[in-house]
């Protein structure tokens, strides 16, 4: 008995044997993919150090200051051409990858990505991270658990929806060993990659997730991405001021997230080759780090300090936040490989301390200081970006222990993702998967329905006949098949119309072309089953002709019967998978 025909075997044994074995598969993807994500970390960390752009490593050659000044502008302009390289040529993409193709891969039920492509992906992200770019890291590291989980794929198991669990596994882990927050792990899974709860699905990335926690913090005891200390909210008021916040962090969330889509618009259009453009956009980085040096790479050490108060003053801020939009969106449209996640969090830190820096000027307004700010301005303009307002709220409560600071920062959260949502759509994710052909605004079953063809489900066996045939000749043809229609083409096989058999019976010795009647329902080669669905409301016939929009060419025909099969069937198997048991 084959390794495949056992692993079946122990799957359809029971369902203790299922819970056992789905139980270890969590496990083992959740291990691997918070192994992975540290590795992925560590690597960017050490790079960091190597190329002169850490600050700590910066600091220690100030004695040099040439030196640095040459790192500064050399790294990021030659890590831009590498990258550029790496994707043109090893990649058969030609481009990173990132949760976009997670989240499509779990709605649509298909595969990610080659492998290949996900691993020069990876190696690209660590290589842009390394060399100061201005992208962020969860986005390859939520990639890179997703990769894991997909080995669950080439399990033959009588489990449909194992390789998404699995894939929400892997996420869920590497989330969590990431941001040192298993609940935001566990949560983000379900939000932005599964977008459904059901039990299989939640004890499984809760194991996963669980498993992250344990090897960041038992096995390697790493900290936090940042800690702060905080007495709470003293104000009543300041929850209107939250909202505001929010409502201001909607505005540059949008602003970020369209200058991200223009800024790949123009560079899609440049007559430069792809290494050119991303060396250009590297050039950039290290030529305004000259003068703002946090704008390097992840920002973690900008990150923390913007909680302490008179560690940026407003001016600074404000240049810092517009500095950060506009690279990010250069350095990710031009090329480079990486994340939108981790610039978000930090352009939302310093809007949120530039916020609490103007309040504090008017001195007329009582606050609970810079950090309740900056905390909230982060989430209000990261959330709507990943479109995941719980996870980031959740985030928050890992992070600071700290209720009244959660509360502020769900406040801000939800006036952000609000007007977000009506001004540009629920994430930059979801929008780059709409320019791409796949809708998931109206959610999966829509989705999945409007990616299905009614052409999969052509019948190419039909009543036919040419409009200059009579209609006793089609008659004696058509005489046996159990249809009431017959599908009138002409000579070169463009649709002319429909007729009935009691049209030919009444009109034996007339042609068929002056008794056709026009149709009341057609479909084209690009008609969805979700399309033809909302078609069929008035329809009465044996079936809908398929015609070629291009030719006037007769297809297929679909009869009615099959358009409700494959609809009841793409919504049983999203029923099944959401409500199944463990």
């Amino acid at each position: 008995m084959t390794t495949e025909a056992k692993t079946h075997k122990w799957f359809a044994g029971g369902s203790v044997n299922r819970i056992i074995a789905l139980s270890v598969c969590a496990i083992v993807v959740g291990l691997v993919s918070a192994l992975a994500a540290i590795a992925f970390v560590d690597a960017v960390s050490w790079l960091n150090g190597v190329l002169l752009i850490s600050p700590r490593t910066r600091v220690q050659y100030e004695s040099t200051p040439y030196l640095v000044i040459a790192a500064t502008l050399i790294v990021p302009t030659l890590g831009g051409l590498v990258v550029g390289l790496l994707l043109m040529f090893a990649s058969p993409l030609r481009r990173p990858v990132g949760p976009a193709e997670v989240i499509r891969s779990t709605q649509m039920g298909t595969d990610l990505p080659d492998l290949r492509s996900g691993l020069i992906s990876t190696l690209a992200a660590i290589l842009s991270l390394g060399a100061g770019a201005s992208v962020g890291q969860f986005g390859p590291v939520v990639y890179l658990g997703a990769l894991v989980g997909n080995f669950a794929r080439r399990l033959q198991v009588d489990i449909k929806a194992l390789p998404t669990m699995a894939v929400a596994c892997g996420v869920a882990a590497a989330m969590s060993a990431a941001f040192n927050a298993p609940i935001a792990g566990l949560v983000f899974a379900h939000e932005v990659v599964l977008r459904h709860y059901s039990l299989r699905a939640f004890s499984l990335t809760t194991i996963a997730a669980a498993m992250g926690y344990v090897v960041t913090n038992v096995i390697f005891d790493r900290p936090a991405l940042f800690l702060v200390t905080f007495d709470g909210v003293r104000f009543g008021h300041e929850f209107a001021l939250f909202a505001l916040l929010g409502a201001l962090s909607a505005a540059v969330a949008v602003i970020f997230m369209k200058l991200v889509m223009y800024c790949g618009r123009v560079s899609a259009k440049l007559p430069v080759p792809a290494p050119i453009r991303t060396a250009c956009a590297g050039l950039a980085v290290g030529l305004t780090a000259l003068w703002l040096p946090d704008v390097l790479g992840i920002g973690t050490a900008a990150l923390r300090f913007a909680t302490i108060e008179g560690a940026f003053s407003a001016p600074e801020l404000l240049v810092l936040v517009a500095a950060k939009i506009i690279l990010t969106a250069i350095c990710l449209g031009f090329g480079f490989a990486g994340g939108i996640f981790s610039p978000a969090l930090l352009i939302g830190i310093m809007f949120g301390a530039l916020f609490w820096n103007v309040l504090d000027l008017t001195e007329s307004i009582p606050n609970s200081g810079v950090v309740a700010y900056a905390i909230c301005g982060m989430m209000a303009i990261a959330s709507p970006v990943m479109g995941a307002p719980l996870t980031v709220i959740l985030v928050v409560f890992e992070l600071t222990r700290n209720y009244d600071l959660t509360i502020g920062a769900m406040v801000t959260v939800v006036f952000s993702n609000l007007i977000a949502f009506r001004i540009f759509g629920r994430s930059l994710f979801d929008v780059v998967l709409l320019n791409q052909g796949t809708d998931l605004s109206q959610g999966r079953e829509y989705a999945r329905l409007a990616a299905v063809s009614v052409t999969d489900y052509a019948r190419s066996e039909y009543p036919c006949a040419i409009s200059d045939e009579t209609g006793q000749a089609v008659l004696n043809r058509v005489t046996p098949a159990k249809w009431s229609e017959v599908f009138v083409t002409d000579r070169q096989g463009c649709f002319v119309g429909k007729l009935y058999r009691s049209d030919l019976i009444a009109n034996g010795d007339v042609e068929v072309g002056e008794l056709v009647q026009p149709t009341e329902v057609s479909f084209s080669q690009s008609t969805t089953i979700f399309q033809a669905m909302e078609s069929l409301a008035n329809f009465v016939g044996d079936a809908v002709p398929i015609v070629d929009s291009r030719t006037g060419e007769l297809l297929g025909v679909v009869t009615e019967s099959a358009i409700i099969m494959a609809y009841l069937e793409h919504v049983h198997d999203i029923r099944r998978e959401e409500n199944a048991p463990v």
